[in-house]
């Protein structure tokens, strides 16, 4: 399944120490089974703190964070100014509908072929960013808890990916696995 003609990337962003937000990039590559080069995410095993304490032999399914420009749309009509790389994503997308994506999407950019793991799971880090914003990233609803601050994913292919790519999405086999935090 193609995606919408105009789904693209906006930004591509990476650190090489942990912290909060990372700075954008021309261009960043990424290297099957690892991540992206250079970012402090990369890696076979966990390399987040939080997952790294709990068990540092786990897989790291959190190669590579993407996040939707269109929810920095939605913040900024709830009076937040989030820009590109702020949230700790690697790649920034507009066009496509990221957190309705199935487990195990595929998303092709350029050469590159990252698989959609899950959810990001928001920290209490991000109010420390701007006072409110995790109330903004965590919805409630009908008895339903809606993360939205991106999704999670692994590298398949390699290659170098950067602002105005194009993003292609082929869905799995059904039935289709909703995503979960990861």
């Amino acid at each position: 399944m193609a995606a919408d003609h105009n789904a693209s990337v906006v930004a591509v962003s990476r650190a090489r120490a942990h912290s909060f937000s990372k700075p954008n990039e021309m261009s960043i590559r990424l290297l099957a089974g690892l991540g992206v080069e250079g970012d402090a995410h990369m890696g076979v095993t966990v390399k987040h703190r939080y997952h790294v304490r709990k068990n540092p032999q786990a897989p790291n399914l959190r190669q590579v964070h993407l996040i939707h420009s269109e929810l920095f749309d939605e913040l900024a009509k709830a009076g937040f100014d989030v820009k590109p790389g702020e949230l700790g994503e690697n790649v920034t997308t507009r066009g496509v509908a990221l957190l309705d994506l199935p487990t195990g999407a595929l998303l092709r950019i350029g050469g590159a072929v990252i698989e959609i793991t899950g959810l990001r799971n928001p920290c209490s880090q991000i109010d420390g960013f701007q006072q409110g914003l995790m109330a903004q990233l965590i919805q409630r609803g009908d008895g339903v808890v809606r993360m939205k601050s991106g999704v999670m994913g692994i590298v398949l292919a390699g290659g170098d990916i950067a602002p105005g790519d194009a993003i292609m999405v082929d869905l799995p086999p059904e039935p289709h696995r909703p995503l979960e935090k990861v």
